[in-house]
This record gives C-alpha cells, sequence and structure tokens, in this order.
C-alpha cells in the first residue's frame, strides 16, 4: 500500500506532538507545566456557551449555506467593516471550520505546480506545509529579530519573482509576537500591486495587542481586490475546540471557495455559528479581561525569563508567545525543547519546529496561570543552569 506524493509533503504542527509527550508523562505521574500549545486557558465566555445550548435546543442543527448563515456574514462583514475601516459586503465573506481552511483554500485556489508562495519565517508551520501540498514552492521571508520580528523591504523585494503568485502575513505574529507597522504595509502593498501578487493576510490575533493599535494591509484601498482576510473566533473568545473561522476575499475568489467547502466540509456546523453571532454582538468584557491578564503575564514572564542566563528575549507586541534566544547554549533548541520536557517537566516548542528562522530559539507560550507560570520560570532556570556555556 502506498501513500500519494502530496500527502507525504504534508508537514505538521509540532505543538501537538510536544503536547501528546507531555500528557503521556502526565499520565505516568509526572507533573508538567504547559507552556506549548497555542491556546488560550481561559473558559470560552458563558453567553456564547449558553447560545450555542439555545440554538441546540431551538434545532439549528442540520446542514447550513455552504458560505455560512446570511446573518452571521452579515454580523461578521459589519465587524470587520468597523474594525479595518474600510466597506466589506456579506457576499465577501465565507464562514469555515477553523481558520486553516481559508489557508488550504486560497492554496488551492491560486496555486499552480512550480509557482512561488513567500511566507513568514519563522512562521506558523501549516504555511509550508499547504505549499508544499499544493506543489507551490516556497520562498521564506525571513523575520529579524534586531528588527523585532519584521522583515527588511529590500530583501523581500528581492525575493519576489515573476513566478510569485502569493505573499502571506500574519501581523501580530506567531511565533514571535511581532507586529508589521503601517509604513511596512504600505510599502508592502505598492510592492504586491507592482508585481501582482496576491496577499493572504492572517489576522488572527488581532485583538490581542498590548500598545500598538491594529494595522490591516486593507487600509490601502489598491490592495482590496487581491487581499484575503483570514480570522475568526479560537485566539480572541477562547473557542480553539469550536473550530469557528472566516475569510474575507475579493469577489472574485468566493465562487473558488465555495466549491472547495462544498467539497470538503459541506457547511460550517450551524449551532456553533449561532453562538459566534453571539460572541460579536454580546458583552466584551471577556475579551478585554484576557487580553489585560495576558499584558500582565507576558511582563512578567519576559522580564523572569531575561534574567535566565543564556536567555535574551524581547517583549512581544502582540498574541500570547515569547520567542527567547537560546544561543548562549551548547545544546540546540531542539535538545532544549527535549531537555526542558523530560529533565525539567517544562513543556516548550523549539524555534525549529517554525522554519529554518526559528534555529536557536524556543517558544514559550505563557497562555497559563501566573502561578504556573512561576513554577516554569524556576524549573527552567534550574535544568538549564547546567547547560549553559556562560
Amino acid at each position: 500500500m502506498y501513500l500519494n506524493e502530496a500527502v507525504q509533503r504534508l508537514g505538521t504542527e509540532t505543538a501537538f506532538g510536544v503536547l501528546a509527550k507531555a500528557k503521556a508523562m502526565e499520565a505516568e505521574g509526572r507533573s508538567v507545566i504547559h507552556l506549548e500549545i497555542g491556546q488560550p486557558d481561559f473558559p470560552t465566555p458563558l453567553n456564547v456557551c449558553e447560545a450555542a445550548k439555545q440554538a441546540i435546543d431551538e434545532g439549528w442543527t442540520g446542514y447550513g449555506p455552504t458560505c455560512g448563515l446570511p446573518e452571521f456574514r452579515e454580523l461578521i462583514a459589519r465587524h470587520v467593516s468597523e474594525s479595518r475601516g474600510i466597506e466589506v459586503r456579506p457576499s465577501q465573506v465565507v464562514v469555515t471550520p477553523g481558520g486553516k481552511p481559508i489557508m488550504f483554500f486560497a492554496l488551492l485556489s491560486l496555486v499552480e505546480r512550480g509557482e512561488e508562495v513567500v511566507y513568514p519565517d519563522p512562521g506558523f508551520p501549516i504555511y509550508r506545509s499547504m505549499i508544499d501540498y499544493v506543489g507551490g514552492k516556497p520562498v521564506p521571508m525571513p523575520l529579524v529579530e534586531a528588527q523585532n520580528f519584521s522583515f527588511e523591504l529590500d530583501r523581500l523585494e528581492s525575493l519576489i519573482s515573476d513566478r510569485t503568485k502569493l505573499l502571506i502575513l500574519n501581523s501580530p505574529q506567531n511565533p514571535t509576537g511581532g507586529i508589521l507597522s503601517r509604513n511596512d504595509l504600505e510599502a508592502v502593498a505598492e510592492l504586491c500591486v507592482r508585481h501582482d501578487v496576491v496577499i493572504l493576510a492572517d489576522e488572527i490575533y488581532s485583538r490581542l495587542l498590548y500598545q500598538e493599535r491594529f494595522e490591516s494591509i486593507t487600509r490601502f484601498p489598491h490592495v482590496h481586490d487581491r487581499t484575503i482576510i483570514l480570522d475568526g473566533f479560537s485566539k480572541t473568545y477562547s473557542m480553539t475546540g469550536w473550530r469557528l473561522g472566516y475569510g474575507i476575499l475579493p469577489e472574485w475568489l468566493v465562487d473558488s471557495f465555495e466549491r472547495l467547502m462544498v467539497n470538503s466540509n459541506s457547511c460550517t456546523t450551524t449551532f456553533i455559528q449561532r453562538a459566534g453571532m453571539e460572541a460579536l454582538t454580546g458583552p466584551q468584557d471577556a475579551v478585554a479581561q484576557m487580553r489585560r491578564e495576558f499584558l500582565r503575564r507576558r511582563d512578567f514572564f519576559v522580564e523572569r525569563l531575561n534574567r535566565i542566563p543564556g536567555i535574551s528575549c524581547r517583549l512581544p507586541k502582540g498574541a500570547f508567545y515569547c520567542f527567547a534566544n537560546v544561543s548562549g547554549f551548547d545544546l540546540t533548541s531542539r535538545e532544549l525543547e527535549n531537555h526542558l520536557l523530560h529533565e525539567g517537566g517544562v513543556a516548550c516548542l523549539a524555534g525549529d519546529g517554525f522554519g529554518d528562522g526559528g534555529v536557536g530559539y524556543l517558544r514559550f507560550s505563557f497562555a497559563n496561570s501566573m502561578e504556573n507560570l512561576a513554577e516554569a520560570l524556576n524549573r527552567i532556570e534550574e535544568t538549564l543552569s547546567p547547560v549553559c556555556r556562560f
């Protein structure tokens, strides 16, 4: 029996692999602090849960329209219009089970075998995996620590060729917590228009910024017809397991995405869409509280992390990850990941899993309690001190 070539090109997310190891250790009675998985540790807001239960009781359990419930698409269009300062029509909205289908559908719709896709490195590993799957040519765009994990515009332009079909942006960014400034986005917009490149703007962390105001590349009107926005409910409303995301598409792409939805998922679960409607229109107190707590944890964790010999970490401007430079150790970042898990009981991720640009880094999620973060820091220092070269 043989697997086809395309499936064998698929990658994975190391977060789930480390999570499985950590869970196996816990099953054996070991204490593990989870700083590996990228999900908020807060419960889904109660009003959202109640809306889902009510929707089930009301019979919202059958098929729905492929692109989403009309009233939900209208609410999303209004929300994105207000949050980005642009005009979005409900017909541009496609609701999907999570955000990943938007990435996949964009690549399946746009990229022919051998065509190039520029993507951030280090970056969310599924970008590279899906580019490989569709037969595209992955072109990594290095994110530079010295520039707060942004990129050099001249370097980006040098990566774009007449074979470039798609540019993937992610701001705020996973795994680094970096953001793209308005000036950078404006320069990227001009570049993509000049070279006729489509943009996939992954904005899933758009409401998890700490000081700066969120900036979307769609603020520049001349890229509206070539930009796909990816957003969703997992991070903002702590709804990771609900699987609810959406794309805002140029009109010329909607039919392709609809066909791909029909052939893969049929539709997104209807009672979950009703819960999403409540998330957008109901109280936003839980969202604000979660952001404030993440800010408090970020400041505490980074300050303590930087006290540990051999580790340096820039203050992330968004999301809930620290991307720490661990080049001061004789062990590789992959070896440090294993060492911290098995010797220290701290689950984190080697930067290698996010691309070549992540070599020499560890990603820590601070989506955990202050008590657990404090204990994790103690364990990290105790476990790594013997292997630091300083």
